[in-house]
């Protein structure tokens, strides 16, 4: 989820569990208002600081983001380093108990915004890296966001009540439990597909997309295959009429389930006499660190080849969005037979990759 929205929504769940009627001078051992705000909307910003792992490489972010500083392990100690330093930007005049709260409900509500995208966190680090995901919330939607704006606004307007913080707090509840319908709606027509497909699968996975949370990608894997659709749930069988405009092509790739807009994909590409260079190439030990990345490896659609120099570029289907390259695009080359693999990088569209 965006940091944003992941503040906001600190600053929204403090609002909630602050006192109903707050006073204008609060006694010394109670925290003011708008110190509790300010602690749950910076405490939720918090666990995207692993972002300066970006500093040493792409790859190493991306197979630590949303890992120790996401654990719900580690919460405890990082709400006290977060309350000790925030009782020193009041210069002592508020002890660290005091802020402890507010910076376990920002931590809290941020691992669990986060936890409802499909990266995965590491819940149990440093015991276990192992990640977790319930994917029914794109990274930016802006619904999601609205809605705890919506009720910081209002709790603005009404600052002795938190009844509006606790509205949009519900209603915000709500909306995740319509995702939830949402997911279980595609995942029952990738079941179904499977099915009628007679596919042995080893994995289906349902990811939430951009534009719309009626915008679904199913995934289901066997072996080697994926079967791959992206849906609409909102639409009937007509067709839409698009334009040129990206956002309008980028809608108009989601197609209804009744047009049966399945497409299927092969990790290793589609010309079987390259397959074994290509399995070569991807467990190369150069290519450790991708291959604990990608979920859903996949080739490009064309490899290198320049003179005896090979490459071959992968990227995850996760992260394949319709009119758009694929981000995080890895490779590993060679000069020719004798040499070892090397691993290389392609930027994509977007800053981060």
């Amino acid at each position: 989820m965006d940091p944003l929205t992941h503040a906001l929504s600190g600053a929204l769940l403090a609002r909630v569990a602050s006192p109903t009627r707050p006073t204008a001078h609060p006694p010394h051992h109670a925290l003011p208002l708008r110190w509790q705000i300010a602690a749950g909307f910076i405490a939720a910003a918090f666990p995207d600081i692993d972002l300066v792992l970006r500093l040493i490489d792409t790859l190493t972010y991306l197979n630590w983001h949303q890992g120790p500083t996401h654990s719900l392990v580690l919460l405890p100690v990082w709400a006290g380093l977060l309350a000790w330093s925030f009782s020193g930007l009041s210069r002592g005049r508020f002890g660290w108990q005091l802020f402890y709260q507010p910076a376990c409900l920002g931590l809290t509500i941020h691992i669990a915004g986060d936890l409802i995208t499909s990266y995965g966190l590491m819940l149990f680090a440093p015991f276990s890296t192992e990640r977790y995901s319930l994917p029914l919330v794109f990274v930016i939607d802006p619904w999601f966001s609205l809605i705890i704006a919506a009720g910081l606004i209002a709790s603005w307007r009404y600052p002795r009540r938190r009844i509006a913080a606790i509205a949009a707090l519900l209603v915000l509840c709500g909306y995740v439990i319509f995702l939830f319908m949402l997911h279980q709606q595609a995942a029952a027509i990738a079941h179904r597909y499977a099915e009628s497909q007679t596919i042995s699968y080893s994995q289906i996975d349902v990811l939430p997309q951009p534009l719309s949370p009626f915008h679904w990608k199913i995934i289901i894997r066997n072996r080697e295959t994926y079967h791959i659709a992206d849906i609409d749930l909102s639409i009937s069988t007509e067709k839409r009429q698009t334009d040129t405009w990206l956002l309008s092509k980028m809608t108009a790739a989601y197609r209804p389930v009744a047009e049966n807009n399945w497409k299927i994909q092969q990790q290793f590409g589609s010309d079987p006499t390259r397959a074994p260079l290509l399995r070569e190439a991807w467990l190369a030990n150069a290519f450790t660190p991708f291959r604990a990345f990608a979920q859903f490896p996949v080739l490009e659609d064309s490899v290198d080849v320049q003179g005896q120099k090979f490459c071959a570029w992968f990227y995850d289907l996760r992260f394949k969005f319709p009119e758009l390259p694929p981000s995080f695009r890895y490779g590993v080359c060679r000069e020719n037979d004798q040499t070892d693999w090397q691993m290389a990088r392609q930027r994509g569209v977007f800053y981060i990759d």
